[in-house]
């Protein structure tokens, strides 16, 4: 397991932290043809021999350097300005891919879950999915009952936001709750509510619409209540799964 966290340091500060975005520039306009393609993958090289200290590592080391450079090209002559996104995530998973695999083939390693803590995964799991969709359906639902009948002008606040901004925001904080509850962080919550309120007020003072302060008031305590309660929830069920456990 030692050697799969110094693997992915390696690859943490090569590919982000050592790689200047005018490398990326260049190599995406010149593609195989940029010599900070080549020099990209010799720093990988180097920092999985530097921090292994070992040269028995060196056929690992060419794998692993090998194989981010075959990535990387592909990755280049396939990448289009619309599909960017998707081949950055693809070309991060098949990078990963290989330093586990080459991680496991060099030593090979194994996590042992006890049934306590597969069920605590899986519960923790279900809590950050119902957090997402499931629960901005539902204050979806809940707020229809105002917004549609009182004519709450949400374009005053809206027209300047980016798109699908105030769902991602939601996802966050409702996560970023059910994880603060499950380590007993309940100030961080409070910290989270006023640094939403902070920014919120100054998006309602400029409405000057009473109705959608109202409006927006409640589908933010409805957000954070409904966080709060899956978390507590998810906590209980986590220790009652324990109690259970063999």
């Amino acid at each position: 397991m030692t050697l799969l966290i110094k693997l992915l340091l390696a690859h943490l500060l090569g590919d982000f932290v050592l790689q200047p975005s005018r490398w990326v520039e260049e190599k995406e306009r010149k593609k195989y043809r940029s010599a900070k393609l080549y020099i990209h993958v010799l720093i990988h090289f180097a920092l999985i021999l530097l921090l292994t200290m070992s040269t028995r590592y060196l056929t690992l080391a060419v794998l692993i350097a090998g194989s981010h450079l075959l990535i990387d090209l592909a990755k280049l002559q396939l990448q289009t300005p619309r599909n960017r996104k998707i081949f950055f995530i693809l070309d991060q998973v098949l990078h990963l891919a290989v330093i586990i695999c080459a991680a496991w083939w060099t030593e090979p390693f194994a996590l042992h879950l006890t049934p306590a803590q597969t069920d605590a995964l899986l519960i923790t799991a279900t809590g950050l999915v119902l957090l997402t969709t499931p629960v901005s359906v539902v204050i979806k639902l809940i707020l229809s009952k105002w917004a549609p009948a009182t004519e709450i002008r949400t374009d005053l606040i809206e027209t300047k936001s980016l798109q699908h901004a105030g769902m991602m925001i939601g996802y966050i904080e409702r996560i970023l709750v059910l994880i603060f509850i499950l380590n007993q962080q309940w100030v961080a919550i409070g910290f989270l509510v006023t640094a939403k309120s902070v920014f919120r007020f100054s998006d309602l003072k400029a409405g000057q619409d009473r109705k959608l302060t109202e409006y927006i008031l409640i589908g933010t305590l409805l957000s954070f209540g409904m966080a709060i309660i899956t978390g507590i929830l998810v906590e209980q069920m986590i220790r009652l799964s324990a109690s259970y456990a063999p």
